[in-house]
Order: structure tokens, then sequence, then C-alpha cells
């Protein structure tokens, strides 16, 4: 570590803790060359990916944006915000693990979708219908179609393990 005032690399850690935040460690550190102290913070390297857009523009990974698009569809829902914080922290742990430089947005889209589904059928409707931009009614309905279809065969499934 470079000294603030005499620019010398020799110096050493003469004490350790953690921050009040608890996302870093503050070390002071006296400088061998000068004689002066000075403080430095260690942090966690978060890298995530850019998100590649479906124009091919490039953003930085927003949880943020996953979080509001999430809210909106389980507004009035009985979806948690626990719920929520922790799948967000599986998919940044997932893509900060996987040292990708870039991901398609309908990675991460297909990701919320598939979680909405196992949460809440009309969150699920509510965000596929934004996501998938349905290019009329008849698409809509297809999905829902579906959706019954998937609900039906558990059903069915269940009864008969339970029979």
């Amino acid at each position: 570590m470079k000294c603030p005032y005499c620019g010398g690399t020799d110096n050493k850690v003469i004490d350790s803790r953690l921050s009040k935040e608890g996302t870093a460690i503050r070390r002071r550190r006296d400088c061998a060359g000068c004689g002066r102290r000075f403080t430095t913070y260690e942090r966690v390297e978060e890298i995530l990916p850019m998100v590649v857009k479906k124009d091919n523009r490039r953003e930085p990974f927003s949880r943020s944006k996953i979080y509001d698009g999430i809210r909106k569809a389980v507004q009035k829902r009985p979806v948690s915000v626990e719920k929520i914080e922790a799948f967000l922290e599986e998919i940044e742990r997932g893509y900060q693990e996987s040292s990708k430089k870039e991901v398609p947005s309908r990675e991460i889209g297909e990701k919320v979708i598939a979680k909405l589904k196992e949460w809440d059928e009309v969150a699920y409707v509510r965000f596929a219908s934004v996501y998938r931009q349905f290019a009329d009614v008849n698409e809509f309905m297809s999905e829902l179609e579906d959706l019954i279809k998937e609900r039906k065969k558990k059903t069915n499934d269940w009864d008969s393990e339970n029979g």
C-alpha cells in the first residue's frame, strides 16, 4: 500500500478492525519512510456482469431494476420481501461466482419468471404479460392455458400419489 504522504510502499499494519457497517476492514498503517500514519479500507470487490439488452445495448447489472420488476408483479400478493431479497442474493451470488463478463437480459428475465411461477401464479402472469410483450390477447390466453394445464397436471399427479 502506498503512503499518501510520501509515496513509499514500506509500511506496516498496526491495527485492524471491522468497519461500523461490517462491509469493510479498517486498517491503521504506519509508514516506515516518513513515520506518518494513515488509514486504509479493504472491501470485497463485487464483480457483476454487464447486461446485454435485446437491442444489444450494455448496462451494468442492477439489482434494483430486478427488485422493482418483481415488486410490481407481487404487489398485493402473498410474497414476502424476505423471499424476494433471498432470491436477489441468489442471483447476484451466482453471477459473481460465474465470473461471466456479460449476461443476456433474457437469461435474468427467465430466472425471475421461473421463480414467480413457483411463488404465485398471479404475480407470474403479471410479470409475463410485461416481460414477454404479448402481441395480442391470443398469446396471453395461450400462456394462461399452459398455466392451467400445468396446474391440473400437478393436481392429478398429487391425487394419484395420495389416492
